[in-house]
């Protein structure tokens, strides 16, 4: 398990991509626009972003997809 941890959290460009776009929304909906729409749209964004970034690692666990590591 702690190998998987390890290799899902490595500091990839697919895990500093999500990492950043995750981060840039909420600094958008917190600093720039601080609106609760604005906000709440942020959120549904981080969650789209988490959910897609869960699925490939999934994915590149079961299946092996990832030539990088």
């Amino acid at each position: 398990m702690r190998d998987l941890l390890a290799s899902a959290l490595a500091p990839t460009r697919y895990n500093v991509a999500a990492a950043a776009s995750a981060a840039l929304a909420l600094v958008v909906a917190y600093v720039l626009v601080p609106h609760p729409y604005v906000q709440y749209g942020a959120w549904l964004v981080v969650f789209t972003v988490w959910m897609v970034w869960f699925v490939y690692v999934g994915v590149d666990h079961v299946y092996g997809i990832d030539d990088e590591s």
